[in-house]
């Protein structure tokens, strides 16, 4: 591997000011984009998906656990096999504390097509505490991933690919707003990645101020 060449601090510095004002336009770019992504319409969910956590079974709905909005982690872990994926597990090593996110009204959840007797020792060893939840549960309403294009038809038959949805909450009806998929999750493992990608973005009505995270009031 080349290492970067060695130049005085002046040279450093005027390359450095080069640099900013384009990682600048980049952000630029991106907070435009952002608000257009907001602006997206969004479809009503009517399939009335059962799925099976820790609390036994479980609607979509139930997934919010009240919150307005609902990001959910596409982990591919296939019901044959003894882990999960290491991409998908390393994406969700980088999601903070959820008290950040449930201070501003947004629940999060892992779903895999797994069965939860499968899920239940992999997070165990990972030591993760997050909600997650099984898909295979026994149900004629749809198919959780094939639906929202997690498990997606290939010349090789069936095949998972790991992704992102976004879901809203309006009392009891449930809009399906924004999916991202592979490549796409790249950066969004932090909270205001994951935020931007939601319809309300990082500060929907009834959110807190950053805190400590066993500072929350929710």
């Amino acid at each position: 591997m080349s290492l970067p060449e060695i130049v005085s601090r002046e040279q450093w510095r005027a390359a450095r000011e080069e640099l900013l004002r384009k990682e600048e336009a980049v952000r630029r770019a991106r907070e435009v984009l952002g608000e257009e992504r907001r602006r997206l319409p969004m479809v009503e969910v009517d399939a009335e998906y059962v799925f099976e956590g820790g609390d036994g079974k479980a609607t979509l709905l139930d997934l919010f656990e009240g919150r307005a909005q609902l990001v959910v982690h596409h982990f591919v872990f296939a019901p044959e096999w003894e882990a999960g994926c290491p991409c998908c597990s390393a994406f969700l090593d980088q999601v903070g504390h959820l008290a950040h996110l449930r201070a501003r009204n947004t629940s999060f959840a892992a779903v895999s097509r797994a069965p939860f007797t499968r899920i239940l020792p992999f997070k165990a060893r990972m030591g993760w505490v997050v909600p997650w939840y099984s898909s295979s549960y026994p149900s004629s309403h749809g198919d959780f991933n094939i639906d929202f294009e997690a498990t997606v038809e290939s010349d090789r038959g069936l095949v998972e690919r790991p992704g992102v949805s976004c879901f809203l909450r309006d009392r009891d009806r449930v809009f399906h707003t924004y999916s991202v998929y592979g490549e796409g999750l790249d950066g969004l493992g932090t909270l205001a990645g994951l935020l931007d990608l939601t319809a309300l973005g990082r500060s929907p009505a009834g959110s807190d101020r950053p805190r400590l995270h066993d500072e929350y009031d929710y």
